[in-house]
């Protein structure tokens, strides 16, 4: 009785990620799976030179760059039985052949995740310090600031409001669980007992941003969201307070932010812009209560291999027949990014 071969899985990303999603342990463990090459990756479905491999491949192993996947590809690919992806959302990659031959989708998301839940509470806890601004005034007066100068500083019993109950929204609430700050939370589909079971007060939009001295976005780009910070919304929020952004740009009105921000009223951490980069004229580079950041709230350098590592795992419970322990299906797009 011939001897089964393990399936054959290929790469399709843009290949500059590949070293760092992947390094050799984590090739190691792919190779104890599947049968894969690593000097095959795919840019272009199309291409004639990947016919043969196509024609064979069970799995495919996805990461940023990967193209489309629609039913030309599921042509190409009759034995195609998975997408595992290593990196966040799916939802410009997977046609709607992909759900409609059940293909199995899986992805990293929720690796993703924590590192800009990481980012977001380190910025949330030095806002709460005023860490930005005593270091602009630090910078030009050389000196410490007088007691009168901190009596607004310090985390204790600080608001903080998080818009988004995503796999970011969530796990920055349990990163947040151990300081002595008070947490409120708006998603329109957390109900109540939901929001105080991760630890938030549930509180609409608009007295989120009234009540919040730090206000956190972590609702994904829909229709619904967009430009959901507006004039209104924004002019809503305190005095002094600080908006920090690793979502996306288009969620914030880009105008009305940058008239809040020049005039002073308000701070901004922004690891993500509309348009991304600002252009080199923008006065957010400038302003000492605004800090910007090239989009390294996600996955980058070292954090990659976490992304490579749950695509192995996940590789692993498929192998087994086991259910993907980060399964993404077509419903869980609607209200996802």
């Amino acid at each position: 009785m011939p001897i089964q071969q393990p399936p054959l899985a290929v790469f399709a990303m843009n290949p500059v990620h590949l070293a760092e999603l992947f390094p050799p342990r984590q090739l190691r463990r792919l190779g104890e799976l599947v049968r894969i090459d690593p000097e095959v990756v795919v840019r272009d479905f199309a291409d004639p030179a990947l016919a043969p491999v196509l024609a064979e491949a069970e799995i495919l192993i996805t990461g940023w760059g990967a193209p489309h996947i629609g039913a030309g590809v599921l042509a190409a690919a009759p034995r195609l039985r998975a997408v595992l992806h290593a990196g966040g959302s799916v939802r410009s990659m997977i046609g709607e052949a992909c759900w409609e031959r059940g293909l199995a989708v899986s992805s990293a998301v929720a690796a993703n995740a924590l590192p800009v839940a990481e980012y977001s509470l380190a910025m949330i806890l030095l806002a709460g310090k005023d860490a930005f601004g005593q270091r602009e005034r630090f910078r030009r007066d050389h000196v410490y600031p007088a007691p009168q100068d901190t009596a607004s500083i310090g985390n204790l019993g600080r608001r903080v409001g998080i818009i988004g109950a995503s796999r970011v929204g969530r796990r920055l609430l349990e990163l947040l669980r151990p300081f002595d700050l008070s947490v409120a939370l708006h998603d329109p589909y957390v109900d109540e007992a939901a929001a105080r079971a991760l630890g938030a007060v549930p509180l609409p939009l608009e007295e989120l941003l009234r009540t919040s001295d730090i206000v956190s976005l972590h609702a994904p780009e829909t229709p619904e969201t967009y430009r959901m910070l507006d004039r209104a919304r924004l002019a809503l929020l305190p005095d002094g307070s600080t908006l920090v952004n690793t979502s996306r740009g288009a969620l914030i009105d880009p105008d009305a932010l940058t008239a809040e921000l020049v005039a002073g009223r308000i701070n901004a951490i922004l690891d993500v812009t509309e348009p991304e980069p600002l252009p080199a004229d923008s006065p957010l580079y400038r302003l000492p209560n605004v800090l910007l950041t090239p989009h390294i709230a996600g996955s980058l350098g070292n954090e990659l291999e976490r992304l490579g590592r749950t695509v192995v795992d996940e590789l692993r419970l498929l192998n087994s027949g086991s259910p993907f322990a980060h399964p993404v299906r077509r419903a869980d797009l609607v209200n996802s990014a």
